[in-house]
């Protein structure tokens, strides 16, 4: 497996965790395979572009004081 693939496989993972399995229990695999099928109907219902590579935006960095003065006239 390349870095490349490894990296898909992190970001696949991370939604299909997020949609299918965080937060709940499960008794039985049969429960489990039901919440992940449910997850993959809902996230092929709701699809929308995935952009490779693209990194978050970060904030801007403040000032440094405690707040700026107002621009007054």
């Amino acid at each position: 497996m390349t870095m490349h693939e490894v990296g898909r496989d992190e970001a696949w993972w991370k939604i299909l965790r997020s949609l299918a399995l965080k937060g709940r229990r499960f008794e039985t695999w049969e429960q489990v395979c039901d919440a992940v099928r449910e997850a993959t109907v809902y996230w092929n219902a709701h699809r929308h572009p995935f952009v490779w590579g693209r990194r978050r935006r970060h904030r801007p960095r403040r000032r440094a004081g405690i707040g700026l003065l107002p621009n007054v006239a």
